[in-house]
Parts: structure tokens; sequence; C-alpha cells
């Protein structure tokens, strides 16, 4: 039995009892890890394909050890530029062990989702008829827009009218007075 499983970022062939090497985890050495993107899962011949992933498929794994990979050595050159720049680098490993592959078990995320988002739906508190609306909502002036061809201050001053963010300038015989 094996299973193809994506663990941070990267897809793995898994089967129990092998040891792989992942990007580093968060989680601490003897810990346990479930990974739940599950892509697809051989079990004697019966293969089984996620759409993308398999639903309520798991594989647990333990966390071995933290370590770091070989050094890996950049280089560059541009030839007659007098230009080299060297820079090394080493990636952070988790290894871990894969300890089972589970087609059916259930997600424990999934149902206390489900569970907390029924609470909140519960704990939601009527909306009061005091509340102000300040502007038109975007998309009420974009059908004003749509329908007109012209935006609402547009509009408002072929009539005449003053808006309170723009007050009407006054002309030099208004000043006079």
């Amino acid at each position: 039995m094996y299973a193809i499983v994506e663990i941070a970022g990267q897809q793995f062939k898994v089967e129990e009892g092998k040891k792989i090497f992942v990007h580093r985890l968060k989680a601490e050495n003897g810990n346990k890890v479930e990974f739940d993107q599950v892509l697809l899962i051989e079990d004697n011949g019966k293969v089984t394909v996620g759409e993308p992933v398999i639903k309520d498929a798991v594989v647990e794994a333990k966390v071995l050890e933290h370590l770091k990979g070989d050094k890996v050595i950049v280089f560059k050159k541009k030839r007659r530029k007098g230009y080299r720049v060297k820079n090394g680098h080493r990636q952070y490993f988790t290894q871990v062990e894969i300890v089972s592959i589970k087609e059916k078990a259930p997600r424990k995320s999934a149902a206390k989702k489900a569970e907390e988002a029924s609470e909140k739906s519960k704990e939601v508190a009527p909306v009061e008829d005091n509340t102000v609306k300040a502007r038109t909502a975007p998309a009420e002036a974009a059908e004003v827009v749509k329908k007109t061809g012209r935006t609402k201050k547009a509009e408002t001053a072929e009539k005449g009218e003053e808006t309170e963010a723009t007050p009407k300038k006054k002309t030099r015989s208004e000043k006079e007075e």
C-alpha cells in the first residue's frame, strides 16, 4: 500500500515504515503529525484518485529529527567582466517516518469547523435599525454610472445642487455683496 501526499508544497510517494525528508515542519521531535492532502492511494491493485484530494484520507507520520541538508554552492560568473559571486546555502529539513495510511478516517478539523460554524450562526445578533449609511455602496455607484454614463457628482453639478463634500464656488458679484 502506498499513497501520494502533498507535504509542505511538495508531493511524496509514501509507504508505511518509510522514512522521508520534508521541508522543515513546526513540530517537536517525537510528535505525531497528520497530512490530509492525500492525492492518491493504492491498496493491493485498487487505486483511489482524489479530485484533487481524497476526502477523509489521512497519512500519519512521526517526526524523527530536524536537520540541515548538504551545502549547495551557488557560483555566478560573467566572463571577461571580472564578475564573480559565490554563495552557499543549506536547506532545513525534517525527517519523518510514515506510521499509517488511513483511507476512511474522519477529519477532526472538518468536524470542528462545522460545529464552530453552526455555533456562530446561532450567536449572530440582529442588525439594529438605527445604523447610518455614510455613503452609497460601490455597487450602487457602479449601477448609476452604467445607466447614465456619468458619476453622481456630475449629475448633481448639472442640476446645480451643492454637495456636502464640495460647496459651490461664489462668483465675484456674490463675493462683493
